[in-house]
């Protein structure tokens, strides 16, 4: 139940130690096969990869294009928004 942030080809780690099970998230787009085979459902990002997506305690998003997106997802997730 603990928050979890990952980007990139992060959510592989994730894969590997099966906690994607009935999640939904995204990544690198050349890792949507592994995170489907591990149970996960593929969120497809936005065009430009600058987009983060939350399920629950998991932030997810595809590159670095989207770490401001992704860090503001993952602080109110923690409980700390950030307003702009």
């Amino acid at each position: 139940g603990k928050p979890i942030a990952a980007i990139c080809h992060g959510p592989q780690i994730l894969a590997a130690a099966d906690v994607l099970r009935g999640k939904s998230c995204c990544g690198y787009p050349a890792v949507r096969p592994e995170l489907q085979v591990a149970g996960g459902q593929w969120a497809e990002p936005s065009p430009g990869l600058d987009s983060a997506h939350v399920d629950g305690n998991l932030v997810t998003a595809a590159a670095w294009t989207a770490h401001p997106a992704w860090m503001r997802a993952f602080l109110e997730v923690l409980g700390t928004p950030v307003g702009v």
